[in-house]
């Protein structure tokens, strides 16, 4: 028997999003049912992810199919912060969390 749980992570995105992806993103229902959350600085955007599921591939596969209706957005990189990788069980010494980008260390 295969257990279904909560996975956290977070999809950041190759750019942040223009004006005319942010207006499209409101009439998306998919983008509103409370698994997936915008975050926004300047210049950068990301998505906050939980997603049930038997595995985190099928979590994010499921995350990354609600953007085939967002045209235009690239995802960068799935990223587990300290937090998720504890939060999904995967915390391990082996397992680091990945340094800050380098905009965010100067």
């Amino acid at each position: 028997m295969r257990t279904v749980r909560n996975w956290y992570f977070s999809l950041v995105l190759q750019d942040a999003l223009t004006e005319e992806q942010d207006d499209a993103l409101t009439e998306l229902a998919s983008f509103h049912d409370g698994r997936i959350h915008l975050a926004e600085r300047p210049g950068y955007s990301r998505f906050t992810c939980s997603f049930e599921a038997e595995t985190l591939t099928q979590a994010i596969a499921d995350a990354l199919g609600r953007f085939v209706d967002l045209p235009g957005v690239l995802v960068r990189s799935v990223e587990l912060d300290e937090i998720a990788l504890e939060e999904n069980g995967m915390a391990t010494p082996a397992v680091l969390p990945a340094p800050p980008p380098l905009a965010d260390a100067l």
